[in-house]
């Protein structure tokens, strides 16, 4: 286990979208626990969202303690006592409680040491989040905060990968074995060997009505697993009801394709979903990673934003995920992941057909692309590492090295 002089932070998360924001400081809480042997507080505004994800979290205690990190409640006013640690992080620009503000404002005011603040953004493929990486912002109290960009580049913030993930992941998927399991213990019955799945976490989008059509009168059985939740929006009229009538453990049968209604399930479980499906479609930043680090092929259902800005940030992702790929995968590649975030299904069924022909996922330069692209991607150093680094440098403690993660 790495250590560091840094051992007791504090991560503050306000829960967005149920599950994206509390599904990245979740990990990165666990792994800096894990694997440095720090002393995480975690404080959540809501933990009945986070316990679909951590399924044993008691909703009624305002602490308590799991993977050796302290979960509290952040209500307002903070009925917890805040008591400053080495390190303080805003998870995705939320906004302090005034105890805690109060807290550092004090400590200043005595010339006490105060924690080195740091606001986690966002991830982003966008060139310009090299040049605002570490940036530092003066606050009013007279105290510096300074921006954290997770991104794909060696001058971003990098991106949370556990230290073991990838060959966890190569030992779950060389045993055809697991997957099956896995899909017994989730209650999915009927699914062969041979069989497509494609695993579904998105959000509202007529593209996704017109795949299952596709798929249902497909000459090949496909099992699409979806949990309740907005994908299933998009479905009513296949489905013939209501989503909000549909529950976990429901399959329907059209055509050639069945529809599995999953249980919500914690992180590891979705990471062997991810692992064990054909293909993915994914939302949000959490499982936008994870199904990267699958080496499966996928779909980027990216939060909508005002004037399709969202757009921006999608193409930039795009242009430097497909840079090593052959010109025409590269293309349906993009073209498939902007259709399906523009609801044109037209281009959607097309583009799937084309990269269907060309089999992404066996084809050797498509299978090597998804296997070689996570190494790349991490630039020899993941999230948690480049923090404590960055920590560190900042607190004029002695740089860490940590091991390279390869497959």
């Amino acid at each position: 286990m790495n250590s560091t002089t840094a051992s007791r932070w504090d991560i503050f998360c306000l829960v967005v979208d149920n599950f994206g924001d509390i599904g990245v400081t979740w990990r990165l809480a666990k792994q800096l626990h894990r694997e440095y042997g720090i002393h995480v507080t975690l404080w959540v505004d809501c933990l009945a969202s986070f316990a679909h994800i951590l399924p044993a979290l008691d909703c009624k205690l305002s602490s308590q303690h799991f993977d050796g990190v302290t979960i509290k409640l952040w209500d307002t006013p903070l009925s917890q006592e805040y008591q400053a640690g080495d390190v303080l992080i805003e998870a995705f620009a939320c906004e302090l409680p005034d105890a805690v503000k109060n807290e550092l404002s004090r400590l200043n005011a005595a010339n006490k040491p105060v924690p080195v603040w740091l606001n986690l953004e966002y991830l982003c493929a966008e060139a310009w989040v090299d040049g605002c990486h570490g940036l530092p912002s003066m606050q009013a109290n007279g105290l510096t905060k300074h921006f954290f960009f997770p991104g794909f580049s060696e001058k971003s913030g990098g991106l949370i990968c556990e230290q073991d993930l990838f060959a966890e992941r190569d030992a779950w998927q060389v045993d055809q074995n697991n997957k099956l399991n896995l899909f017994s213990q989730l209650g999915l019955t009927g699914i062969d060997a041979n069989d497509t799945v494609i695993s579904v976490f998105s959000y509202e989008t007529p593209a996704l009505a017109a795949l299952c059509e596709m798929w249902q009168q497909g000459s090949h059985k496909t099992h699409a697993l979806i949990p309740k939740g907005r994908s299933l929006n998009s479905l009513t009229t296949l489905l013939n009801c209501d989503a909000q009538d549909i529950m976990p453990g429901q399959q329907f049968s059209l055509g050639n394709l069945t529809i599995h209604i999953l249980p919500m399930t914690d992180q590891q479980g979705y990471d062997r979903l991810l692992w064990s499906a054909d293909f993915n479609i994914v939302r949000g930043e959490d499982s936008f990673l994870r199904a990267q680090w699958a080496a499966k092929p996928f779909i980027w259902h990216i939060y909508p934003q005002e004037d399709d800005y969202h757009l921006v940030k999608l193409r930039a992702f795009l242009e430097i995920y497909c840079d090593n790929l052959a010109p025409e995968l590269a293309n349906h590649w993009s073209e498939l992941n902007i259709a399906f975030n523009t609801g044109e299904s037209n281009s959607v069924l097309r583009h799937w057909k084309k990269l269907n022909s060309v089999d992404l996922s066996l084809s050797q330069d498509g299978q090597h692309h998804l296997k070689q692209w996570p190494i790349d991607a991490l630039n020899d150093a993941d999230l948690a590492t480049r923090l404590i680094n960055f920590v560190n440098s900042k607190s004029s403690r002695a740089k860490i090295e940590k091991p390279k993660i390869g497959i």
